[in-house]
């Protein structure tokens, strides 16, 4: 059966490695009954010249090459003598990816024998054993891989990661279990179904993981970046592994923590702010659907591509901080469109630059609260008192709000790491959600209880409210008459 190793990926084996390895990898030295014999295994070149079939190699892409034998893949493997087979591997091009052999007995072909198919993979020269009694793929100055097949257990696979490049040569050979021992096979030819190539990773890295190619001082190589808690060489060590609950439950809590986002939208709504409420509804529907699509496990639910999704609910999300702040600036409508339209182009060209840049949020937001600053100043000169002017603005709806915020930014920049993920980015979406509810300043109203002067004819002047002074942030017992329109 195949065994697992290592713990920055998950790499599944069958049968022993070289000495050279890992110290974690063992050595299946033999197969059958203990050794009775003190021979050795000698090296086919020492012993006796065997044919040696090459194989044809076929490059697909970056470490995908596949491995033809001639008259292949199946072989047959006669009693007397082994079949050797060589596999070359080329400098660079094949050493960062994973050798794969598999290995398959034709039961039919035995005839109801108890065959074993031994094989012995090494590096450099051949190995074969004339000791019928053990099988074994080293001597001391050479170590292989060993693999066996059987009626019982008649598939084997050998996965190596990074191969030594070279010469590789593979010798199978057919033996016949009795009671206590191997025995050579007398008139039995095996047939086997071979199968050798060189893959990115193992297995595509399976459900849990990414196959990634990846260069270190000028080595390319190809590794698994696993997710969900799973490790390995091919992400299949689940010991630490989440399970099915926690990852439902990090599903629901990072794409429901977004329904923070109503309230805004109806305070938006019910303000007259309808620009900043579509905006506030597009950030709630994509970055619910982002998350429910950038989950690592297997309780995932894509709508659209994930790199659009991605997009958007990182767009959205500055939009809300940017129109907010635009909004609470109080300008005129002209430049408050082109500042909207501005920030837009601006976001999206800084997102396809850098998306995970830290700046990317407190840039527009620092430009933001710059403008507003900005705002705020000039008005409380021309009007020669604070801005906003009433204390319950403040204490009630700016503080909090700020409070809230720069609480959410400090989250998202300084504690949020990958183990805890999940439950602080869900807090930073109802933090932000939170805030927006605060901040946004309230509705634009215009005094009825000031009727309006009947118009002279001819020439004259009419008094008029100027509506862009108070905004609604005035008593409404108080209206002050500051501009003179022309009739």
């Amino acid at each position: 059966m195949p065994q697992s190793f290592g713990s920055a990926g998950s790499l599944s084996f069958t049968g022993n490695l070289p000495a050279a390895g890992v110290s974690t990898w063992q050595r299946n030295k033999t197969v059958g009954a203990p050794r009775e014999s003190s021979s050795a295994p000698l090296p086919v070149t020492e012993r006796s010249c065997w044919p040696v079939r090459p194989t044809l190699r076929n490059e697909l892409d970056t470490f995908s090459v596949h491995f033809y034998i001639f008259f292949g893949p199946n072989i047959l493997v006669p009693p007397n003598r082994p079949a050797v087979f060589i596999i070359n591997l080329l400098p660079v091009l094949d050493s960062g990816g994973v050798l794969n052999l598999e290995l398959k007995l034709n039961t039919s072909s035995v005839k109801g024998e108890n065959v074993t198919v031994v094989g012995c993979l090494n590096h450099g020269v051949p190995l074969v054993s004339e000791d019928n009694l053990t099988v074994n793929c080293e001597t001391e100055s050479l170590a292989g891989f060993l693999l066996s097949v059987n009626a019982t257990a008649n598939l084997t696979r050998l996965r190596i990661p990074y191969p030594q490049t070279g010469s590789w040569y593979l010798s199978l050979r057919s033996l016949c279990a009795t009671e206590h021992r191997y025995e050579q096979c007398s008139n039995v030819t095996a047939e086997v179904y071979l199968r050798t190539y060189l893959s990115p990773c193992i297995n595509d890295c399976g459900s849990y993981g990414q196959c990634k190619l990846l260069r270190t001082n000028n080595y390319l190589y190809a590794a698994c970046e696993c997710k969900a808690g799973w490790n390995g060489w091919g992400c299949t060590d689940n010991t630490e592994a989440f399970s099915y609950g926690f990852q439902l439950l990090s599903t629901l809590l990072l794409s429901l923590s977004n329904l923070m986002f109503m309230p805004p939208v109806a305070i938006a709504i019910r303000s007259h702010y309808l620009l900043e409420a579509s905006v506030y509804i597009f950030t709630m529907f994509f970055s619910t659907f982002y998350h429910a699509c950038d989950q690592p496990g297997i309780v995932v639910f894509c709508i659209m591509e994930y790199d659009v999704l991605q997009f958007c609910d990182f767009l959205g999300s500055l939009m809300s901080v940017w129109v907010t702040v635009i909004a609470m600036a109080r300008l005129q409508s002209i430049i408050k469109q082109v500042l909207y339209l501005l920030g837009a182009m601006l976001l999206s060209m800084a997102l396809q630059l850098d998306r995970h840049g830290l700046w990317n949020l407190l840039g527009p937001s620092l430009f933001a609260l710059g403008i507003m600053a900005i705002a705020w100043t000039v008005r409380t000169i021309r009007r020669r008192h604070c801005y906003p002017p009433t204390w319950k603005r403040w204490l009630f709806y700016l503080c909090p709000g700020t409070l809230i915020a720069s609480s959410a930014v400090a989250l998202y920049a300084f504690v949020e790491t990958e183990e805890n993920y999940f439950y602080i980015h869900s807090i930073w979406h109802m933090l932000i959600a939170g805030s927006v509810g605060f901040l946004l300043p309230p509705r634009a109203k215009t005094d009825s209880k000031v009727a309006s002067l009947p118009s002279r004819k001819g020439c004259g002047y009419q008094l008029c409210v100027n509506e862009q002074e108070e905004l609604g942030l005035v008593d409404s017992g108080s209206v002050s008459i500051n501009s003179i329109c022309t009739s």
